[in-house]
């Protein structure tokens, strides 16, 4: 009975501290687009993939070219050499396929290793905005399963100046 009682109260106790939780949201895609170094490795990537489409659109234009060459001349080649040609063609659509895997694994790795420092300034400088505007819990706006809340602040803004002052491009 006395552990029922020590229960309950402390249910009850525990009950009126959430209630006055303070929470703060924080988009944080939103602050990797809009932070100074973030721009930056948006502009690395776009640069990268850039110079890696120039290189599939060649390769392709060397294929369509192929193509091209191959239906001109399809009516005087004997069948070994119509696929032989086909198979040339093939293999090289092949090529450009890998090609293109290849060069999308480079750009997300790419992304990767430049967004994780960024990443982990924005943790500390959630951090020190959430204490500063006196926020207990802070959640990603774009993937938290909150779906309401009282009361919340809004700290993106609020983290993009912060990490702008403090980590200038």
């Amino acid at each position: 009975m006395k552990s029922l009682i020590a229960v309950i109260a402390s249910l009850l106790v525990t009950s009126s501290a959430f209630a006055k939780v303070a929470v703060g949201k924080v988009d944080v895609q939103k602050v990797l687009i809009s932070v100074a170094q973030g721009q930056g490795v948006r502009d690395q990537l776009k640069k990268s993939f850039d110079d890696k489409q120039k290189v599939l659109k060649d390769e392709e234009d060397k294929i369509r070219k192929l193509q091209d060459d191959y239906q001109k001349k399809a009516s005087v080649l004997n069948d070994k050499e119509k696929g032989k040609k086909e198979r040339e063609i093939q293999d090289k659509i092949v090529a450009i396929q890998q090609k293109t895997a290849a060069f999308q694994k480079d750009i997300q790795d790419m992304e990767q290793k430049l967004k994780t420092p960024i990443l982990e300034k924005v943790k500390a400088i959630v951090d020190d905005v959430a204490k500063s505007a006196d926020v207990d819990l802070v959640y990603e706006a774009a993937t938290a399963p909150i779906l309401y809340a009282k009361e919340e602040k809004d700290l993106t803004d609020d983290v993009i100046k912060s990490y702008n002052k403090k980590f200038p491009k």
